[in-house]
């Protein structure tokens, strides 16, 4: 059975996510969504990013959605993980996760990481962006998925 691990932060998780995760759930037997922490990133609670994601993506029978405040090398370990899926939308997101892998595969040699590239229509659409037009009032019902669009509109997640 293959295990990947999509890891992230996931602040908040939206539609190229969404997109992301089903095409991979096709390739892979199990796929895991760990929500990271990273405080040097100061995102919405765990918890929340977890609860939102596992509303989103409950039509997805071979996924599992799991938070975490460790290495993703030693969180893909504890998973039983030999995969890292990695979503990439542009050169420069290309040149930081191949960095990362190179990192990665020092600390936890045999681990992998695979690139997807999200469909075209979500290909522009990012964390930032998201909290960047819900914190000015605009509407991003059309880059998130349902749940989130409300948490922003509610104030659940933070939008600096």
């Amino acid at each position: 059975m293959t295990t990947v691990l999509y890891p992230g932060t996931f602040n908040p998780i939206h539609n190229g996510h969404v997109d992301l995760v089903e095409r991979a759930a096709i390739i892979f037997d199990k796929l895991i969504l760990g929500i990271a922490t990273s405080p040097h990133k100061r995102p919405t609670d765990l918890e929340l990013r977890v609860e939102l994601a596992r509303q989103v993506l409950s039509h997805v029978s071979n996924v599992e959605v799991q938070g975490f405040n460790t290495l993703t090398v030693d969180f893909a370990k504890q998973m039983g993980a030999k995969i890292i899926l990695k979503g990439i939308r542009s050169v420069t997101d290309f040149e930081y996760e191949f960095q990362m892998l190179g990192m990665n595969r020092v600390l936890q040699p045999g681990l992998e990481t695979v690139f997807l590239a999200p469909s075209e229509q979500y290909s522009y659409i990012s964390s930032t962006l998201v909290r960047q037009i819900a914190s000015y009032g605009g509407d991003v019902t059309e880059f998130v998925p349902a749940p989130v669009a409300n948490a922003l509109g509610n104030g659940d997640i933070q939008l600096g």
